[in-house]
């Protein structure tokens, strides 16, 4: 149960950025992320979700390895994502708490479809499997290989 990848985005609609480490600031985010302190809704700090999922979905569709396509900032393996909504839990030493699912959304779909998959299809597949919303509690530093580890 540990973090796989780590993606930013400085600007809306720039290509995400692969990380070896991001610095999260309490209540703020990912220092440097488009949207570092916004607070337009909870769970607006960061997104999880988890490998299996892309790699799955790649697999399937036949797609090129792009393990940013979901657009989401921390990529896991061995999580269960979608049981964190509503716990505490722990990257490395930050303290996170999942607020809600990240459906996706027409956005991904778009992104996602091709001539041989509709967006519709895109939203569909990754339907409850889309990643999970998450307030940074604490501050501090996540790196790739941190351990993902709820609280009891």
């Amino acid at each position: 149960m540990n973090v796989e990848c780590i993606f930013i985005c400085p600007e809306a609609g720039a290509p995400q950025l692969s990380c070896q480490k991001i610095n999260l600031v309490a209540g703020n985010g990912i220092v440097g992320d488009r949207n570092y302190g916004l607070s337009k809704w909870p769970g607006q700090n960061l997104t999880l979700i988890e490998l299996e999922e892309i790699e799955a979905f790649v697999g399937e569709k036949n797609r090129e390895r792009d393990l940013s396509i979901t657009r989401r900032n921390i990529l896991t393996r061995g999580v269960r994502l979608n049981e964190l909504v509503g716990k505490e839990f722990k990257i490395g030493d930050i303290t996170l708490r999942g607020i809600e699912l990240c459906e996706p959304c027409r956005s991904l779909g778009a992104a996602l479809s091709s001539s041989t998959l509709s967006s519709k299809q895109v939203v569909e597949r990754f339907l409850h499997r889309g990643g999970l919303r998450v307030d940074v509690l604490t501050s501090g530093v996540i790196e790739v290989g941190a351990k993902v580890v709820s609280i009891a």
